[in-house]
């Protein structure tokens, strides 16, 4: 409490209470010199100012050690009456910034040296108890108003820190909610682009072994080549498009979208087959993570067993879910396209945020299958 530097505001409180304990004293002593009820001996009114001067002075050092000048202030005042405002200064100081143990502590003090000093010093005719309440009276003012200062002061401190953590909170949210928005714009990235991009890897590198092919092939591989450029670009609008619009505004493919991809595969040259036998209608979350299988489970099989046939088999009905396999025979060499190796753990993140389960392997005849089962929304 001492060590940090008084502010203006500390300053202010400082000058007011020291104000307030000379006030009390010069009060008192005025009363008694103009009623002349001085004590019988002079020196003993002269020794009491002199300690009331030094008990204000001594205010000046509440801040470092209050429970201590409380205490010292508390015992003086059983002698001494003009050191009674800054001794009520100090029990508010102690009340304000110490826990209710200490402030108890020297509120008994007090009343006990209220006691001493009605017994040593009696008021004329006043009974002592009346002197003895009117003390606690005094002290019970000064002690609750300071409890409520205090009080009011934590409050105002919790609520600047649940404020405060408040917004922390707001801030790792955001920044949880960009993370996610990150992932959500990768995964379409590497979905769409990967199909696109691993179609044009393919028909060039039949262009670039393949010089002497005839017309006819490089025609159709020159075709696909543009086509799959075109839309490579229509796919990579729509992905940018997540970071200007939210993710349900933009165009996403259901189920109804897998006979288009699966006939684009076939046209490009992969001997692929699909069969669907899925009851009622699909619902779209399910369908697109259907349709993102599927099409990362191609874009795989074109780099890495290119030239190897493809049963798609999708099945499912609102009771059982919706089952997914791509299964592929033993294919050629890898294409030579590039891979992230982030394919199948994107298709595991993405089965995983629809409550389905995903596993994929080696089959026995050397090929590769792919499967997952997804829940159906109720």
């Amino acid at each position: 409490m001492g060590s940090r530097r008084r502010s203006v505001r500390d300053w202010l409180v400082d000058i007011t209470l020291f104000l307030f304990a000379v006030l009390f004293g010069l009060v008192l002593s005025t009363a008694r010199i103009t009623a002349h009820e001085l004590p019988d001996q002079k020196w003993l009114f002269d020794v009491d100012q002199l300690v009331g001067v030094v008990g204000c002075g001594a205010l000046w050092l509440r801040r470092r050690s209050p429970a201590g000048l409380c205490t010292v202030l508390m015992v003086v005042s059983s002698v001494s009456e003009l050191v009674g405002g800054a001794a009520m200064v100090a029990l508010f100081t102690v009340a304000v910034h110490r826990p209710m143990r200490v402030t108890a502590v020297q509120f008994a003090l007090g009343i006990v040296s209220s006691v001493v000093f009605t017994v040593l010093r009696p008021e004329g005719d006043l009974p002592l108890y009346v002197v003895v309440l009117f003390g606690l009276a005094v002290q019970s003012a000064v002690t609750g108003w300071a409890l409520v200062v205090r009080h009011r002061r934590e409050l105002v401190a919790s609520l600047r820190d649940r404020a405060l953590r408040a917004e922390q909170e707001a801030e790792l949210r955001a920044e949880h909610a960009q993370l996610r928005a990150r992932e959500s714009i990768a995964r379409e990235m590497h979905d769409v682009l990967g199909h696109r991009l691993s179609l044009l890897s393919v028909h060039a590198g039949a262009l670039e072994y393949r010089p002497d092919a005839p017309r006819e092939d490089i025609a159709r591989a020159a075709s696909v080549i543009r086509e799959s450029a075109h839309q490579a670009l229509q796919d990579l609008r729509e992905v940018i498009g997540v970071l200007r619009a939210p993710v349900q505004e933009l165009p996403q493919p259901t189920m109804a979208d897998l006979p288009t991809m699966i006939a684009e595969s076939a046209r490009a040259g992969m001997p692929v087959v699909l069969r669907s036998g899925v009851e009622g209608t699909t619902p779209d979350t399910v369908g697109r993570t259907v349709y993102r299988i599927v099409q990362e489970s191609l874009t795989n099989v074109r780099k890495h067993a290119a030239g190897a046939s493809v049963e798609v088999d999708v099945t499912g009905a609102a009771t059982d879910g919706v089952t997914v396999e791509v299964t592929n025979s033993s294919g050629a060499a890898p294409s030579g396209a590039p891979g992230s190796g982030q394919g199948l753990v994107g298709l595991a993140e993405r089965v995983a945020l629809a409550g389905g389960r995903l596993t994929h392997g080696p089959t026995p005849s050397g090929g590769w299958r792919v499967s997952a089962w997804l829940p159906w929304p109720a």
